[in-house]
């Protein structure tokens, strides 16, 4: 028997296929964005949940330390200081809750310097209770972000398609 082509053996039973074509990264994007479907009237996914309640909870909790007295390396912090973060976290957490893309995204934002923050600390830190919270505030965090992707593209969707 004579040498076949490559495309007659591949149509013969047995034959391997093919191998597929890598898409192009525009291509995979315009995949994950058709199949992205948008929230459903009141939805809250849990990551949604998640920071919002971790918003706020900072918010109270650094207010609640400051008239409690905690001082911060040895110094009692500025009460404007204090109450503007405050009201930064309850923005975030309102802006959040209500699916606002603006509040997510910055969220995110605060989220990703945390994250470079702890990294750096976890060089440097003194400690074994240090390490232990380093670590936990990068896989949280970084469990966080990661999840918080997806939803602001799902935010996001209506618009997408409406263009």
């Amino acid at each position: 028997m004579g040498r076949r082509s490559r495309k007659q053996s591949l149509t013969e039973p047995g034959a391997q296929p093919a191998p597929k074509q890598r898409l192009s990264g525009a291509e995979r994007d315009e995949i994950a964005r058709a199949e992205l479907q948008p929230l459903a009237l009141g939805e809250r996914p849990l990551p949604v949940k998640i920071a919002a309640c971790l918003a706020a909870a900072l918010a109270i909790a650094n207010v609640a330390f400051y008239f409690a007295g905690v001082e911060v390396q040895g110094q009692k912090p500025a009460l404007v200081g204090v109450l503007l973060f405050a009201a930064v976290m309850l923005l975030a957490a309102w802006g959040m809750w209500t699916l606002r893309y603006w509040a997510l995204l910055g969220f995110q934002a605060l989220l990703a310097m945390t994250l470079v923050i702890a990294g750096l600390s976890l060089m440097v830190a003194g400690n074994l209770l240090a390490v232990i919270l380093c670590v936990v505030i990068l896989l949280g965090g970084g469990w966080l972000f990661w999840k918080l992707i997806r939803v602001l593209g799902r935010v996001k969707v209506p618009t997408l398609r409406g263009n």
